[in-house]
């Protein structure tokens, strides 16, 4: 069983100057924080001892995400805890009790990261916490500050010498949010008694750089797996910047505006899985989208990524697109139904139409989830991520990839466009029907297609190919409700099927399939306007093929 929560927290070190001779351990005395924004009191909640220890791979592949995972005693959250970056001063953190071994549900939430290495202790820190609460007028409590005098050692790849430093710490309290004017108010009082933004972002990573001063890249810093570490950025003079802002740029080619997106939603993979498992809502369309815009990018840019290597990894990510889109279907369509049939006055709700939907949708849930957290669980999945690492560091370049972007995308996304072009014909020349159904749903995909080849001809093409991609959205938006009509007419179909077997009234299902036939047939009507909008000549010639 695990919890979960946000932790919004700012770190705080002394100068050079401030801390003394040595540098550490010891900070100033705290300043005076009362009045501090609606600080109206500094309430002293003791010392606490706090024994941690630190795990991550061999090749530290969560320190290079910014993942910590840890036992610790001590203190009133003793256990182990997990926590996942969120975005500036915001971490997820997520509990579970106090065991030997790292918790199985933490274990899969890293699976993404850690994918087969083995988590091992890296480092243990000890610390003597004195912490304080900041409380407002009617005694709420605002945020805690932490003054922490740690000992740190590193354990692997062997056990360093201790090293000491004094850190503050700065958490809101759950129920404030990201109250950014209060964490602003503490730091200038902070910043007035001599203390300034800690450089480390978390106390694992300064006790690391601290105990491996002449370690190589991937020691010291970490490094996705397939990836190669990012080294530390040296000083830079201003006569380097100088000459840096001189030197000619060299154009940019088609295999780094490929490559670039390529990483991007490898990233966005990586990152969703523990969202996904988590069951976070939008997490499972989003990863879906990610495998979607990775394997359309391996088709349209087929002249700058070798094929007889990308089409084999197309094919996995069309399977797990299809193992995601399993649940995500289920959430798109439970939600129309929903809505369509909130729409209805009561008197036109026969029977127990809601209770029906509801035991429907949810048996669809358990399943779907199944297979979804198979799919994440399975050595398939796991070689697919292993292969796009690989793709990534070594990737499989043409010829065309040496060449300058703008006329290479350009010509990805026309291609595409063309494509889009013979399905739209053959999607308006058919006769209302199945057949139409199909051909829409063609059209659609093809649709989506060319606008990830202009997503990803952006830092190419600029803002053209970014209309170019909304008006391609637009269009797509129109294709999809067709599509999702015809897809909730099934599912109504099934309803009503069900209702009637059951000896309940099947009026209100039949009258919902009604209604979604008129909106199909409304979506056909505008359909020849939504085409006539999005192909017109000056959108593909602001392309500039």
């Amino acid at each position: 069983m695990v919890d979960t929560k946000q932790e919004i927290e700012r770190k705080y070190e002394a100068t050079a100057e401030e801390a003394g001779p040595s540098g550490r351990p010891d900070l100033p005395g705290l300043p005076e924080l009362t009045g501090a924004g609606p600080v109206a009191s500094v309430v002293s909640k003791g010392v606490t001892t706090l024994d941690a220890t630190y795990y991550d791979t061999p090749g530290r592949r969560l320190l290079a995400d910014g993942i910590t995972l840890r036992r610790r005693t001590g203190g009133d959250d003793a256990g182990w805890h997990l926590k996942l970056p969120v975005g500036p001063d915001t971490r997820e953190e997520i509990h579970a009790p106090l065991g030997d071994e790292v918790p199985s549900e933490m274990a899969a939430l890293l699976r993404s990261r850690v994918r087969r290495a083995p988590l091992l202790p890296l480092a243990h820190l000890r610390s003597e916490r004195d912490r304080k609460h900041l409380v407002d007028a009617d005694g709420t409590v605002l945020a805690e500050v932490s003054v922490d005098r740690v000992t740190a050692r590193r354990l692997a790849p062997e056990e360093s010498e201790p090293v000491r430093w004094t850190e503050v710490e700065v958490e809101l309290a759950e129920d404030r949010g990201h109250d950014q004017r209060l964490l602003d108010a503490v730091e200038v009082r902070l910043g007035e008694g001599g203390l300034h933004r800690a450089e480390s972002p978390s106390k694992l990573a300064k006790a690391l750089a601290e105990t491996e001063a002449g370690a190589t890249a991937v020691e010291a810093g970490g490094a996705k797996p397939g990836r190669p570490a990012k080294p530390g950025k040296p000083a830079t003079t201003a006569q380097q910047v100088r000459q840096d802002a001189k030197a000619p740029r060299r154009p940019l080619g088609a295999g780094d505006v490929v490559l670039d997106y390529v990483r991007r939603q490898l990233d966005a993979l990586v990152e969703l899985d523990p969202a996904v498992r988590r069951d976070v809502p939008d997490s499972v369309h989003r990863m879906r989208v990610a495998t979607r815009r990775l394997r359309s990018a391996f088709r349209s840019y087929r002249t700058v990524l070798d094929r007889t290597v990308t089409d084999p990894i197309g094919d996995e990510l069309k399977w797990l697109a299809g193992e995601l889109g399993v649940e995500r279907d289920r959430e798109v369509l439970t939600a129309r139904l929903e809505t369509r049939l909130a729409e209805l006055p009561d008197d036109l709700r026969l029977g127990p139409v809601e209770a029906r939907l509801c035991h429907w949708s949810q048996a669809r849930r358990d399943s779907a989830r199944e297979i979804v957290l198979g799919a994440l669980d399975s050595d398939r999945y796991l070689t697919l991520l292993d292969t796009l690492d690989a793709l990534v560091a070594d990737p499989p370049l043409r010829p065309a990839a040496a060449k300058p972007a703008g006329p290479v995308a350009a010509k990805a996304v026309l291609r595409d466009y063309e494509r889009l072009a013979a399905r739209m014909a053959t999607a308006l020349e058919t006769a209302p029907g199945p057949d139409r159904d199909i051909t829409v749903h063609q059209a659609r995909k093809a649709a989506k297609r060319v606008r990830y080849a202009a997503e990803t001809a952006r830092p190419a093409l600029g803002k053209p190919a970014k209309k170019f991609a909304r008006r391609m959205e637009a269009l797509q938006d129109v294709l999809g409700e067709h599509q999702d009509s015809v897809v909730a007419r099934e599912a109504l179909r099934v309803l009503a099927t069900q209702a009637h077997g059951a000896g309940e009234s099947d009026f209100t299902f039949g009258l919902l399939y009604g209604r979604e036939e008129a909106r199909a047939a409304d979506s056909e009507r505008e359909l020849p306007g939504a085409w006539a909008k999005a192909s017109r000549p000056k959108h593909r010639a602001a392309l500039g093929a």
